[in-house]
């Protein structure tokens, strides 16, 4: 199967799961974002230097998300608490090169009060069973520091096993992947424990 490059298709605007709603993310958004941009451990493995500011930084990140959404390369989708209206992190669906092949991978950072409450395998598996249950592609993949072990057991408990070790943005990553036969082995067997 070919992968999708249709952001009507790609982005879960209006989408929502248990406790999270999933939208757009707008240029209102900033300051809710700084947040997360100004905090170290936050940005430890997203790819942007410590030269930038916070600002900047935050800038860098909104830039990278709009432009994702202008050019049909999916994109992360504000997480928003259903019951309190907090506005939780954002996950998506997002178009990588990994060496050499276009690969859907499910992303996700949440702010850092919101860590450690389930918020971001919630979205995670959102992003996943959207995506095989509209034929977005064949198999989904994680883009993960070598560090980032809470990333790592968020794609662990997405049904998600090590495909391989590389080099991604300069860094040494590990990506995991599921594919749509094996989400399909796994629903059933949900289905008829």
């Amino acid at each position: 199967m070919e992968l999708i490059k249709d952001n009507t298709k790609l982005l879960l605007f209006g989408q929502s799961s248990e406790r999270l709603s999933f939208r757009q993310l707008e240029q209102t958004d900033f300051n809710e974002w700084l947040k997360f941009c100004e905090d170290n451990t936050s940005l430890k493995y997203i790819w942007l230097t410590d030269k930038d500011s916070p600002d900047e930084k935050c800038k860098i990140w909104f830039d990278r998300v709009f432009n994702r959404y202008k050019n049909n390369l999916g994109g992360m989708n504000v997480l928003i608490e259903k019951n309190n209206h907090q506005f939780i992190g954002q996950s998506g669906l997002l178009i990588h090169t990994v060496d050499g092949i276009e690969e859907l991978e499910i992303g996700y950072s949440l702010m850092p009060k919101q860590r450690g409450k389930g918020y971001a395998i919630e979205a995670a598996q959102k992003c996943r069973n959207y995506a095989f249950e509209n034929n977005l592609t064949d198999s989904l993949i994680s883009i993960i520091h070598i560090d980032n072990k809470e990333s790592e057991k968020v794609a662990r408990k997405n049904g998600m096993k090590l495909d391989k070790t590389t080099i991604y943005n300069n860094n040494k990553v590990n990506i995991f992947r599921i594919s749509k036969s094996e989400w399909n082995k796994e629903c059933f067997n949900k289905a008829y424990r």
